[in-house]
């Protein structure tokens, strides 16, 4: 069935024949969005190899760190609750919300769970504050405040907060290939990035990167449907050769070869491990408050801008830059991350690296439901899903971040300084502080301050005046000894 819209009247259907896809096609909109069921099944797979890192990554994480009393969390355990709570909250979304964003623990929460919670509670005081940072943002969505920040946000800051997730996933693709990589503190230099490990690109894994980039865009060149998971799945089968033949000593988090044993018992040990407000005992009431707030501000805006971002990109919203039925999709990004804290793997956000379904033609739910179903299948299959090194599948980032700042850097009105310098502000801040957050939150106070200096201060909406005060608030938190 064609993806396109065509001026063809279609052929009649037999009496009793179902419509393509039928009740699945009516429920998601898949015909109705542009899609088809094969670029929804592509996008799913595609979305789950961008991110099944984090399988990996957040046990890493938040396994590394010791609470109050010396416990560390069990490495087992922790690869079950990621992979259990991704698989829900992305069925979740996917069912509920109808749109192609996947969720997971969010990499920057899961450091202040780990770094600046657990040290001063227990474990489960220090997920308790996670679940309750997931009641918040759930109570700001049934009040209308979420939605209405959202919508306060003028249509050319939006586009660059999509151009600043373009970015920002670029760099992600980059740095987590090996293409590029931080400067050693020791070599007291301001330069914070180098090509490479060292100043070259050097071994296999960087190859198969560029490789694997260079293949994703000449399939997107030659507009070859599937290009981006035919990349990754090319390119994992080149890896596990390069790395049998070859012999590599490290690819970073992930080695691809067939794992002895693919077979993984899922262990539910850490689930339901919460105390709600015991951390409330251990650090004091304004102390706790203050935590649950970090937690809250980064996951209400990390998502934020992920679901701005990838909605755009999807071309599922309006002229205004609205998206339709967003308070639902709100309301379960609240759920998640709830349900992050009460199974003990940090808050779960919205994933950018959805972006990678989204470049495979996904539009709707049902993507959703194929990631959440591979994440699903992980829970027991964790060594197969974890093969696929992150130089197979970071050039889809590199990919989709070029088509989301294509799409979208022509659409802000330049000539206006005050819309123009916020939105430079926002797109660049989100790759050099590594964080959607702080591009989010410095490109909100710029505009404010811009407006006021222009002496058009009542063109800004009371909620920008609002969420930019917290943001202020927010980095000076530090300065004022609150943190």
């Amino acid at each position: 069935m064609s993806t396109s819209a065509t001026a063809k009247v279609p052929a009649p259907e037999k009496p009793g024949t179902p419509p393509p896809y039928g009740a699945l096609d009516r429920y998601f909109k898949i015909s109705e969005r542009g899609s088809s069921l094969s670029r929804e099944i592509r996008g799913g797979f595609a979305t789950f190899f961008a991110m099944a890192y984090i399988i990996v990554l957040n046990p890493i994480i938040l396994g590394s760190a010791k609470d109050m009393y010396g416990h560390q969390l069990d490495n087992g355990q922790l690869v079950t609750a990621t992979a259990l709570t991704a698989a829900f909250t992305t069925l979740l979304m996917g069912v509920i919300g109808n749109v192609p964003i996947a969720l997971a623990a969010g990499l920057g929460v899961n450091t202040v769970v780990a770094l600046q919670l657990a040290p001063r509670m227990s474990w489960p005081d220090a997920m308790g504050m996670v679940v309750l940072a997931g009641f918040v943002v759930m109570l700001l969505v049934a009040t209308g405040l979420r939605e209405r920040v959202m919508n306060a946000v003028p249509l050319g800051l939006r586009k660059g907060i999509a151009i600043g997730i373009g970015l920002f996933i670029m760099l992600i693709g980059l740095v987590d290939s090996g293409f590029v990589s931080r400067m050693p503190d020791a070599a007291h230099t301001t330069v914070p990035l180098q090509l490479g490990g060292d100043g070259h690109l050097n071994g296999w894994p960087v190859l198969v990167f560029i490789l694997g980039a260079l293949l994703t865009l000449a399939l997107i060149v030659r507009k070859v449907p599937g290009a981006i998971l035919i990349s990754i799945v090319v390119m994992t089968v080149v890896a596990v050769i390069v790395n049998a033949v070859a012999k590599v000593p490290s690819w970073g988090l992930t080695t691809p070869k067939w794992p002895g044993n693919p077979v993984s018992t899922p262990d539910f040990g850490l689930v339901g491990k919460v105390s709600i407000f015991g951390g409330f005992d251990k650090v004091g009431v304004l102390t706790g408050i203050l935590f649950v707030f970090t937690v809250l501000l980064s996951c209400f805006f990390d998502a934020m801008g992920t679901i701005m971002g990838i909605s755009d990109e999807a071309k599922l919203t309006d002229a205004q830059g609205q998206m339709p039925g967003m308070n639902k999709v709100l309301f379960i990004d609240g759920i998640a991350v709830a349900a992050g804290g009460a199974s003990s793997s940090s808050a779960t956000t919205c994933f950018v690296e959805s972006t990678a379904g989204v470049g495979e033609g996904a539009r709707t739910g049902f993507a959703n439901v194929v990631t959440g179903a591979l994440f699903a299948v992980a829970l027991f299959l964790t060594p197969i899903a974890t093969m696929v090194p992150s130089q197979a599948a970071t050039p889809a980032l590199l990919a989709v971040g070029f088509l989301i700042l294509s799409g979208s850097i022509k659409e802000i009105d330049w000539a206006d300084y005050t819309i123009a310098i916020p939105a430079f502000v926002t797109m660049l801040m989100m790759p050099f502080t590594y964080s959607i957050t702080n591009g989010i939150g410095m490109g909100f106070i710029t505009f404010v301050a811009l407006r006021l200096a222009a002496g058009r201060g009542r063109e800004v909406p009371v909620a920008m005046y609002v969420v930019a005060a917290v943001f202020a608030f927010y980095y000076l938190m530090p300065a004022l000894g609150l943190l």
